[in-house]
């Protein structure tokens, strides 16, 4: 008989969470259980679903040799429960446990099912980041507008990194200016660390295959980390072989180079196999050996302990409702092309299909080409939330929901971005190679072979011109929009009503 069950995540992988430190080896079981609740909540892509659980089983693996009893229920198993309270509930019967002791989970959705087991089920504090959730509100409260800037110049001077005594580092907190150069293709690029599939992993994949194969998403070939070791490998080989020039490409976007100089070890950091803390010494490590330029370095740091740690301060502030914010209305429903229909966009059809094969596509190609063409045509945020979080392995609610609902729909009203992250092809045609091969001219602004960003760019910011036109920094657009010719205007508005009734229509646009 045994007091207390240890709830332990499948984005939870890290052998010091609170619930573990708590624990007794000796009297308490860890409870860990593949569900299809947890699988099918959203359609996530196969590799996804894969990635968390092998990397689950050997987690376990690694508790057991460490002591620890572990009640294991996988997906398949004979009697297992849809959902972790019915597994919970099941392992408390089972054991004749009184009490179930859990790491607070990263979903609003989570908490809120384990607040309503019947079970006493003591939740504490995730602790594995940087700022914790009473700090943050400390910073937001009171302020007018919560920038994540000014939060990561209070997380640097927290942390330490990167600075000297109370300045940074090279006298600037942000070096993003010199960050926005289009690269070209380079067969030599190095790329993410890739590793082949041990015995666990088959047979995760053969599971995954027969149960979700269906999935948007190609499942094989399977080269994540899933284990801590393979995770610190992979952030190794970053360091040493694509962070030198990370800062100058993090924008860019190239055919047939899927990853240019980032990193993919997001999923490893959001489901535990990484630490935050360990991800910047090892990057400031690189930078202070002078094998790392100032701008990557803190590009990087940015990442991890500005805009990781902002999101999800904002999304536990926020509260439970923010998935359904809609401040602009819109309500068109995702098209078909998010699922690889086809489209003459090159530029969404080189995401899109990144996306399904490699269940990853960088920061800009979410945000400025399928998170853009979303907010353009005035698709329903909820839709496109969904999708986000279904479709990509690093995608967790805490993180991602902010990042689109937020700072890629602008569905929040403003909380995280002080104007709408919207452009025409302009700027894709800048920072990547996909408009030479496309359908559409990115140079022609009406007509039917215009770039569909160009078109909607100006429909978007004249349909919401009630909400933007007195915003400072939108102030320009429209006054460009004012100084052209009428009949130049009617004519746009006009293509674009066409295009947003061809996409409504199913046709191909």
């Amino acid at each position: 008989m045994v007091s207390r069950l240890v709830l332990v995540l499948g984005d939870q992988l890290c052998h010091d969470i609170p619930a573990l430190r708590e624990a007794d080896p000796a009297r308490d079981i860890v409870v860990m259980a593949e569900v299809m609740e947890e699988g099918t909540y959203v359609p996530h892509h196969p590799r996804k679903i894969a990635l968390v659980l092998s990397a689950m089983r050997h987690f376990a693996e690694e508790l057991r040799a460490g002591g620890w009893q572990v009640a294991y229920t996988r997906l398949d198993d004979p009697g297992a429960s849809r959902s972790i309270v019915g597994e919970l509930l099941r392992r408390a019967q089972e054991h004749g446990a009184g009490e179930v002791i859990a790491t607070q989970p990263g979903e609003w959705r989570l908490i809120a099912a384990l607040e309503a087991a019947p079970l006493r089920v003591r939740q504490l504090p995730d602790d594995r980041f940087l700022c914790s959730l009473d700090e943050f509100d400390q910073w937001a409260e009171g302020r007018r507008e919560l920038r994540m800037e000014y939060f990561y110049r209070e997380m640097r001077r927290k942390t330490g990194l990167m600075m000297e005594g109370d300045k940074p580092a090279g006298g600037k907190w942000n070096y993003d200016h010199d960050n926005r150069k289009p690269a070209q293709a380079d067969m030599l690029r190095a790329g993410p660390m890739r590793f082949e599939p041990d015995a666990i992993t088959r047979d995760v994949l053969n599971l995954v295959e027969a149960r979700f194969g269906g999935n948007f998403g190609e499942l094989r070939p399977f080269w994540f980390a899933v284990t801590r070791a393979d995770a610190a490998r992979a952030l190794d080989h970053f360091a040493a072989h694509l962070l030198p020039e990370f800062g100058d490409f993090q924008d860019a976007m190239v055919t047939g180079d899927r990853f240019v100089h980032h990193s993919v070890i997001s999923m490893y950091l959001n489901i535990g196999l990484l630490k935050a803390g360990d991800i910047c010494a090892r990057v400031v490590e690189e930078w202070q050996a002078g094998r790392v330029p100032i701008n990557a370095a803190e590009g990087y740091i940015r990442q991890v302990i500005g805009w990781r740690e902002y999101m999800r301060g904002i999304y536990f502030r926020e509260g439970p409702d923010y998935t359904a914010r809609n401040a602009l209305g819109h309500t068109r429903a995702l098209p078909a092309l998010y699922w690889g229909g086809e489209t003459r966009m090159n530029c969404v059809a080189q995401a899109v299909e990144q996306t399904r094969q490699e269940a990853y596509a960088h920061h800009i190609q979410r945000l400025m080409v399928t998170g853009n063409f979303a907010l353009l045509a005035g698709i329903d945020p909820a839709q496109v939330h969904d999708w986000y979080l279904a479709v990509y392995a690093d995608a967790f609610e805490w993180v991602e929901a902010p990042n689109v609902i937020g700072m890629s729909q602008f569905a929040d009203g403003g909380i995280i971005a002080s104007k709408p992250y919207v452009s025409s092809g302009n700027y894709i045609a800048k920072m990547s190679d996909y408009c030479a091969a496309c359908a559409y001219s990115v140079k022609q602004k009406t007509g039917p072979e215009a770039c569909p960003f160009n078109l909607l760019y100006w429909d978007f910011v004249i349909r919401h011109r009630d909400r933007f036109g007195l915003n400072p920094r939108m102030g320009p657009v429209y006054r460009t929009w004012d100084r052209m010719a009428e009949n130049r205007r009617e004519t746009v508005l006009r293509d674009a009503a066409c295009l947003l009734a061809r996409l409504d229509a199913g046709a191909v646009v």
